[in-house]
């Protein structure tokens, strides 16, 4: 397309016929480069056919929903029969109900499976388009490891099928746009390390993402609803060997999802806030450190994050290396209130294991504070920078064997 039928496209539809190549033309280019020129031209075009619907297009459908619910009238389908183009029976209830919006993935279904005009999908208010990784950045995954793990089936001349294995790993996860490489950038709230690999960081984002969807939690999120005395209550489960599973339940309960993933190669990663597609987060950690203390700090961070930043960075996404120092606000933050909530301020300092770590001393603690004497041994081996004291206590190799035998 010329620059000069570009802006005729862009500045003067005028009949159906433009109409209908500026549709296709937006959907040619939906995967364009943030800041290119066809993402420029996409942003123009998307407005120019609202413009011209809303004065010009007399539709029957006055919103995407009426045309797949008539369509299905049409052709005698059942909710059932949405799935493939849908995601899950749940999934096409919340669509055809109007409590999930369509994504682009599932709009591109309909349209090339059951025939429903694209123009008539892409007409919902305030539509949002995913941005997708270039060619060039999909060679860079690393899609050998994640066959390895079994996260996609194996092929020959992976690099041939990249396209199409990212869009089973998106498609999983939630859809297109679920996991954008704006959550990924300099400006988003990490604690990284400079040598992480982003590639590998996106992937793995799409595993947790695909797994919590998949296993989606049964309650409805409250934002507001996570302060320290629910994770005190979350704390409180690490006095028992299945610990960590009841955890997950219990925050399951509250619409928060939590998923064990180990960490790709060159992620450098402990754990992460993310968020599906309708809104609910998605706790995931990477258990680097397979230690009792290590993964009860890491939740509580994570959940800190979920209480004193999420809903004021509705769609960002929160990237932890806990071996880094961190003088961010927002990270100072999430550690003190992690430490409050596993061991609060004034039983800490007014404990013998604080001056005295002795076995003994560290058991007392952990009975007043009601947690897993692993936490109390962590926090004395941080405090005194001693990381060989009480190592016996500290529970090594036993959280990554529980969720394995889950």
């Amino acid at each position: 397309m010329t620059r000069q039928s570009e802006k005729y496209l862009i500045d003067s539809i005028r009949t159906e016929e433009e109409h209908k190549k500026a549709v296709a033309r937006i959907i040619e280019i939906l995967g364009a480069k943030e800041g290119s020129p066809e993402d420029r031209e996409l942003d123009a075009l998307v407005e120019a056919v609202k413009g011209y619907e809303a004065d010009k297009v007399e539709s029957d459908f006055p919103d995407p929903i009426s045309a797949i619910k008539f369509r299905m009238g049409e052709a005698g389908l059942t909710q059932r029969d949405l799935v493939p183009f849908i995601g899950s029976r749940a999934k096409v209830s919340e669509v055809l109900s109007g409590k999930r919006e369509l994504t682009m993935s599932m709009a591109r279904a309909l349209h090339e499976h059951l025939g429903i005009p694209a123009d008539v999908l892409l007409k919902r208010p305030g539509a949002t388009f995913g941005i997708a990784p270039t060619p060039e950045e999909l060679l860079r995954f690393p899609w050998r490891e994640m066959v390895n793990r079994k996260w996609l089936d194996s092929r020959s001349n992976l690099r041939d099928y990249a396209e199409d294995m990212y869009r089973k790993l998106e498609e999983r996860a939630g859809g297109q746009g679920v996991m954008s490489p704006a959550l990924l950038r300099e400006n988003g709230h990490r604690r990284m390390n400079v040598k992480t690999n982003h590639y590998a960081l996106w992937a793995w984002c799409l595993r947790v993402l695909g797994n919590a969807n998949e296993n989606a939690p049964q309650g409805d999120y409250e934002p507001g609803i996570v302060d320290e005395a629910f994770m005190r209550d979350v704390a409180r489960h690490s006095t028992t060997a299945d610990g960590p599973l009841k955890a997950r339940e219990h925050l399951a309960h509250y619409g928060i999802a939590l998923v064990v993933e180990k960490h790709l190669k060159n992620t450098y990663l402990d754990g992460a806030v993310l968020r599906l597609s309708d809104g609910r987060p998605v706790i995931g950690l990477t258990l680097r450190y397979d230690r009792i203390d290590n993964f009860w700090f890491t939740l509580m961070h994570e959940l800190a994050h979920v209480s004193l930043h999420l809903e004021d960075n509705e769609n960002g996404a929160f990237f932890d290396d806990l071996d880094l120092k961190e003088s961010s606000r927002m990270e100072k933050e999430a550690d003190e209130m992690a430490e409050g909530a596993l061991i609060p301020p004034e039983l800490w300092e007014s404990s013998a294991a604080s001056a005295d770590p002795t076995p003994m001393a560290v058991y007392e603690l952990s009975q007043r504070t009601e947690v897993h004497m692993a936490v109390v041994a962590g926090r004395v081996r941080y405090e005194h920078k001693n990381y060989r004291l009480l190592s016996q206590f500290v529970g090594r190799g036993e959280i990554g064997r529980l969720f394995t035998e889950a």
